[in-house]
């Protein structure tokens, strides 16, 4: 989860400098082809800060049409005289049980563990509430230590397509990071899937010590979403006690 809540310094530096904005009065010097081409440059900067402010708005937004759905048995129906298809479903469904399945069109996804990991300490285990809200801090970071998070799930009843995590991170109601990660499509097995975050370096400095608020979602390709968990978390001099 990635916490770089220097994105909200930098942005103010994205082309919307005061002293780059064309005077005509103290720079005669420059020409209009320049001060037109400054101009062009600065509402491009403009749109892309309106891009990065939106980015974590509602999914279905430019979604793809992914068709009816089916069942686990009229996907391997569908296509069965193309030789390259049908493996390419026997490799993902693997092992599965088409009779156990049933008729169901639904996949399922349950979010097993949430792991919280840090080199040279013993992993935080991060406890998952039922209505997704956690009461009080959910964890601590200590500040410059590196992190990583790493959860475990399992697919059920039909396969999963565009399996992907999001998260999004606000202090003192300013959005400072928002990271998507896209897991990939899963069949419905017995075994649990694994996924471990790319391992990010918590900020540090007196502005970034202090309380965040935050919401991390799974979510597919059809916008369903299978965990929503709000919470809140610390950055500090040093880790807390276990």
């Amino acid at each position: 989860m990635s916490l770089a809540i220097e994105v909200v310094a930098s942005s103010k530096n994205m082309g919307l400098d005061e002293n780059n904005e064309v005077c005509g009065e103290t720079e005669v010097s420059k020409t209009r082809e320049e001060a037109v081409d400054q101009k062009i440059n600065r509402n491009m900067s403009e749109d892309s800060l309106v891009t990065t402010e939106d980015d974590d708005d509602d999914e279905t937004v430019g979604k793809i049409d992914l068709g009816p759905q089916c069942t686990l048995k009229e996907h391997m129906e569908k296509d069965k005289d193309d030789e390259s298809l049908r493996k390419w479903k026997e490799q993902l469904l693997g092992s599965v049980d088409l009779n156990s399945i049933g008729e169901t069109l639904e996949p399922e996804v349950k979010i097993v563990s949430l792991r919280l990991k840090s080199p040279g300490r013993e992993d935080i285990l991060l406890q998952i509430p039922e209505d997704g809200k956690v009461k009080g801090t959910w964890f601590t970071l200590k500040e410059g230590s590196t992190h990583s998070l790493e959860f475990t799930f399992q697919v059920s009843n039909n396969i999963v397509s565009g399996l992907k995590y999001t998260n999004t991170v606000w202090k003192t109601g300013v959005k400072v990071d928002s990271t998507k990660e896209m897991l990939g499509t899963f069949s419905p097995q017995a075994e649990t899937h694994t996924h471990e975050m790319r391992e990010e370096t918590t900020p540090s400095g007196i502005f970034a010590r202090g309380s965040y608020t935050a919401r991390t979602r799974f979510i597919d390709d059809d916008n369903k979403c299978y965990l929503e968990i709000n919470y809140t978390f610390d950055i500090r001099k040093d880790w807390q006690p276990t």
